[in-house]
């Protein structure tokens, strides 16, 4: 699976740097006869991302090494660099395109078009939104950052030439060249397109919460083990499509035993895996009360509580402690609570009463996953 994925990546990859080297060398040509700012840095654009099409061949070649004493989960997160370095060298492109398009605002030059340069502009369009296309097509196929955000890049470009073809149409029939100031705002869709790529991958970085739907099919696959009454808690690192991993929280009844729930955490280890490829290496117990009339009503209880609190989103690891004269239960409350740790208090307390007598003990968990 790894292999055939790194395949498809530096295939597309090829492609992209022959498609944009081929535009880039039509360009400049065109741009430079025809005295054409804009069209010059529309080929600055194809070349840049040349280049970002020969980081991601590199990123995906060094993210397929293998695992290492100093790096035992792999090399996959430099994926995540190779990105970071392509939104780079998009926002140097624009910097430098902007610079350029400036000093023509300042010392305007008259465009020279010919024919041919609006047809080959016209056939640009054409051919970068065929790759935008392909390209992004094979990313989501692939689950390839880069790969996606090279291809929301080619669409991008492809609008740009649109832009810029009508600005020779206009100096054509009216003599009103809008040349510099078109480069100038090519310079700025370029910048934009920097940071949103830079904004994204930082996030991909730092960690952030996995996909809703992605979460809820590796929860139902869990739910349907037997033996396994919920999953809670779970929790998946990236370090690359082929090296997730991930923990979780299975609920099961209190009369299982040790030999029983072997049998459960091997079993639901397997089945995440084989279906959605990510490697649970920490599976936990929460135990449930079974043939317990009174643990069933004091759950009723919180629960009836805990709906007084439209913040708090989940109550679960419901456990009624006959032993220690215990009640534990975890519950999970919004990021967007005005104050999350008061509400917990004010949580704590209310419990307390609900239950005189008893020692309650509530969890805080956080909003990881959906």
């Amino acid at each position: 699976m790894e292999q055939n994925r790194d395949k498809t990546i530096i295939k597309t990859s090829i492609i992209g740097i022959i498609v944009n080297a081929a535009l880039a060398a039509f360009k400049a040509f065109i741009g430079l006869i025809s005295g054409s700012v804009a069209i010059v840095m529309d080929a600055v654009n194809n070349l840049s991302d040349a280049m970002s099409s020969i980081i991601t061949i590199l990123g995906t070649w060094l993210s397929g090494k293998e695992p290492d004493k100093k790096h035992p989960l792999g090399y996959g997160r430099i994926e995540s660099l190779s990105a970071l370095t392509i939104s780079i060298i998009i926002l140097y492109a624009g910097v430098t395109s902007l610079i350029e398009s400036v000093k023509k605002i300042i010392h305007p030059a008259r465009p020279n078009y010919t024919l041919i340069s609006l047809v080959i502009i016209a056939v640009a369009v054409l051919v970068k939104m065929a790759l935008g296309l392909y390209v992004i097509k094979k990313g989501k196929e692939v689950k390839s950052t880069p790969l996606i955000a090279s291809g929301s890049d080619a669409e991008h470009d492809a609008i740009i030439s649109v832009a810029t073809l009508a600005a020779a149409l206009i100096f054509i029939f009216t003599k009103i060249s809008l040349e510099a100031w078109l480069g100038a705002l090519i310079s700025v869709l370029i910048l934009k397109s920097g940071l949103e790529m830079l904004r994204d991958i930082i996030s991909e970085i730092i960690g952030q919460r996995i996909d809703p739907e992605f979460s809820k099919a590796i929860r139902t696959t869990i739910n349907e083990t037997d033996g396994v009454i919920g999953a809670y808690d779970l929790i998946v690192n990236n370090y690359g499509v082929a090296r997730q991993i991930g923990s979780v929280h299975i609920e099961v009844p209190d009369t299982m035993t040790v030999k029983e729930l072997d049998k459960v955490e091997r079993e639901v280890a397997m089945r995440v895996f084989k279906k959605h490829h990510v490697i649970l290496t920490g599976i936990s117990v929460y135990s449930m009360n079974t043939g317990d009339t009174e643990a069933t009503k004091a759950e009723h209880k919180v629960r009836n509580l805990l709906e007084n609190y439209p913040d708090v989103l989940e109550m679960h690891g419901f456990y009624m402690d006959r032993e220690h004269d215990a009640i534990n239960f975890d519950i999970i409350i919004s990021y967007n609570a005005p104050d999350r740790r008061s509400l917990y208090k004010e949580i704590n307390k209310k419990a307390g009463e609900l239950f005189p007598g008893k020692t309650v003990s509530i969890q805080l968990d956080s909003d990881i996953s959906d």
